[in-house]
């Protein structure tokens, strides 16, 4: 390509401070250096993660960034060592990296990378190649798609099918590998189980289509908007309870309709109440309770004896998946019509309308919002 080697003006939504809405700015791109990848972003979502950082998760340190997180792209050049991709490909950027080399990546167990940000601590801002007005700007979690053009390490791109519409798979980038994951991967959903989801943003309904798609008998939506129940189903859910309608605990409630308690259950709130009651509607003796949403803003807490009477509690980042691994399985998966992606989307928009985004996500007016970034 014609911009091979030089720096690349574009158009990014740039977040100078915290809490207020973003700036649409010409920013430089600089070119790949060893071992990255410049991607033009073709499109984008926006993630309540993105929501996070901008008003709850960072003070002024994380800031000025470009958010973005969920997005897909073609490469348009690679740095020196690059190897594994070349211009033209069809890509996703990946939120956690997979070097295949440390203890984390050659691990079964974890989809965790050490030469990643550590899933422990906050969400990461990182040095970048972006400046803009004569300032460096960020790169949020590594990735930065709220622009048109970013550079990525090679360990954090997934090559995707070639046939993939970039406008759509840019969404298991983050949201719906998330939840999808959490049933398959983390929870590991048996058939015929019994299961409750919490929370039906993007990630709840991608942990509902994880639940039915491992084979459960009955899923459980839980969320306080009477609006999500028809959605719910689409994406297999056979029951629906609204907490609000009831005046004991949802536990209880669960519990109830169950016999004692779901197989398991899934977290995707990121609210520690919630966390709770998840862990406490699951069946004692051998229930599941799965963390998918985010946050580290308080401590989560229980009673010692919902685990010492026989019950797991644990998290799940990124929804198990190897970054690229999983991801490519993902894209075939939805191209294969396994993996339900469109079903997601209730609003087409592009980047300079990224603020108006921000306020359907914040007001619970959307499931996902993709932004139309770049031609392809």
């Amino acid at each position: 390509m014609a911009t091979t080697g030089k720096v690349i003006k574009c158009k990014a939504a740039v977040a100078w401070e915290p809490n207020k809405p973003l700036v649409m700015e010409e920013i430089e791109v600089a070119p790949p250096e060893a071992n990255e990848v410049r991607i033009k972003i073709v499109a984008t979502g926006i993630c309540h993660t993105d929501l996070y950082h901008l008003y709850e998760g960072m003070d002024e340190g994380g800031f000025p960034a470009v958010l973005g997180h969920e997005g897909a792209g073609i490469v348009e050049s690679v740095g020196p060592g690059v190897t594994e991709f070349q211009p033209g490909d069809k890509v996703i950027p990946l939120i956690i990296p997979q070097c295949r080399e440390c203890r984390f990546c050659k691990n079964p167990n974890t989809n965790q990378c050490e030469k990643g940000w550590d899933g422990g601590d906050d969400v990461k801002v990182f040095d970048s190649r972006l400046t803009c007005r004569g300032k460096k700007v960020l790169q949020f979690m590594g990735t930065s798609t709220f622009s048109e053009y970013t550079v990525v390490n090679q360990m954090a791109v997934a090559k995707i099918d070639p046939a993939a519409p970039l406008d759509k798979v840019c969404l298991l980038g983050c949201g719906i590998s998330t939840g999808y994951g959490a049933a398959v991967n983390t929870a590991k959903v048996e058939p015929g189980s019994t299961c409750a989801v919490f929370g039906l943003g993007a990630v709840g309904l991608a942990a509902v289509m994880g639940c039915k798609a491992a084979g459960a008998k009955r899923i459980i939506a839980v969320d306080i908007n009477p609006e999500k129940a028809e959605k719910a189903k689409v994406f297999g859910a056979t029951d629906f309870v609204n907490p609000k309608d009831h005046s004991k605990p949802i536990s209880q409630v669960l519990s109830e309709m169950t016999d004692g308690g779901v197989d398991f259950s899934l977290e995707c709130v990121g609210n520690v109440g919630v966390m709770r009651s998840a862990l406490e509607s699951c069946v004692r003796g051998w229930g599941v309770s799965v963390l998918v949403g985010w946050t580290d803003l308080y401590d989560v807490a229980t009673r010692p004896l919902q685990l010492i009477a026989g019950r797991t509690w644990k998290g799940s980042l990124f929804g198990g998946f190897k970054s690229k691994d999983g991801v490519p399985q993902m894209v075939k998966g939805y191209l294969d019509k396994k993996v339900k992606v469109d079903e997601f989307i209730t609003h087409n928009m592009t980047l300079d309308q990224v603020n108006d985004a921000i306020e359907l996500m914040k007001q619970g007016k959307c499931i996902r919002s993709v932004l139309s970034v770049s031609p392809q």
